[in-house]
């Protein structure tokens, strides 16, 4: 699939520089005040439960994104390259030019309805964040997970993104019926290195309270501890300090996960390493110089620490008990759903 740019033209069928437009894939394309800097293309979805290729090593075999692009904006998202099969660069317009499937709710019911669907789990915000900040604009998972709750198909979701509480009536209602988890990311709690890498995410204490919030009201939450950051994020104190706040807020799990570098991700990282810090990028080419991934020895010791860390503190003994389940709290304020 191409998008010629994404320029919003008058073309005819024939054209080739165009022909998803053509289509009429795209139903709008516009910037607004609220959301300065970013541009939404609308589209008209033709899927959207996808299956995993049997080659991926990932614990699911179907996922949902309703969104391409992602104004979360960390430095490192491996999801950066998908957006140049868009015609797009993994940079600045992954960051920027988000894709919006705007018939996602009506896709789901649809496929959840079909004969052949045998209601497998379905893994959500595993490519980009579904509760990024343009969810608060346009309320996709709301549809979503009032689907998946009325099929009563198990799912997951992953996310740094607070805006997950507008739906803890959803979730509740769906965990009664199916197993139902969540995941919050948070790869280490330093301000200023968030604030560098992270600059459209919510505080990582913010996920942590939001993380304590489902599973006090019955919905199993962990953390996938992602991801630690070689000489950055990685010293024995950091990683004790960190552990120990995962625990406090109740998780369920935790999941410890060394930075790895895909294309795309790799060259944008580099770059901000440049910037930000010069000193490491020898060190960083020594430790990814043969690839994606840090030598095994290296996660090895990290994710040993995390794993010993998650023992002495306690983590994965206590689970949310639902009888016990809280009822709802009122909706959040705008100012409790400020994601930056």
């Amino acid at each position: 699939m191409r998008w010629d740019n994404l320029r919003l033209t008058d073309v005819g069928p024939d054209d080739p520089a165009a022909p998803l437009f053509a289509r009429g894939a795209v139903a709008r394309t516009f910037e607004t005040p609220g959301f300065r800097g970013m541009t939404f293309y609308e589209i008209q979805a033709r899927s959207i439960i996808n299956r995993v290729p049997a080659a991926s090593r990932v614990p699911f075999d179907y996922t949902i994104n309703p969104y391409r692009g992602c104004g979360h904006r960390c430095v490192y998202c491996f999801a950066r390259k998908t957006h140049e099969y868009l015609d797009l660069d993994a940079g600045a317009d992954f960051d920027s030019k988000i894709v919006v499937k705007v018939n996602a709710a009506e896709l789901v019911r649809k496929e959840l309805a079909a004969p052949r669907w045998r209601g497998q789990h379905i893994a959500m915000g595993t490519n980009v964040d579904c509760y990024q900040r343009a969810e608060g604009r346009y309320e996709l998972m709301r549809g979503i997970l009032a689907a998946l709750r009325d099929a009563a198909n198990p799912f997951s979701v992953l996310t740094k993104g607070t805006l997950i509480l507008r739906d803890l009536d959803l979730l509740t209602e769906a965990a009664d019926r199916a197993d139902v988890g969540a995941s919050f990311s948070v790869g280490f709690l330093d301000p200023d290195v968030w604030r560098s890498v992270e600059p459209g995410t919510p505080d990582p204490r913010r996920r942590l309270e939001a993380c304590a919030t489902l599973n006090a009201h019955g919905i199993g939450s962990g953390v996938l501890m992602a991801p630690v950051l070689p000489y950055l994020t990685d010293s024995p104190a950091q990683l004790e300090r960190t552990v120990r706040e995962i625990a406090a807020a109740g998780a369920t799990h935790l999941t410890p996960i060394v930075l790895h570098l895909r294309p795309g991700a790799r060259q944008w990282w580099l770059a901000w390493l440049s910037r930000e810090h010069p000193r490491l990028v020898p060190r960083y080419l020594e430790l990814y110089g043969r690839g994606a991934y840090a030598p095994k020895a290296y996660q090895e010791r990290v994710t040993t620490q995390i794993r010993d860390l998650a023992t002495r503190f306690g983590i994965g003994r206590a689970t949310p008990a639902r009888a016990r389940r809280l009822p709802p709290p009122p909706p959040p304020s705008p100012q409790q759903l400020t994601l930056l």
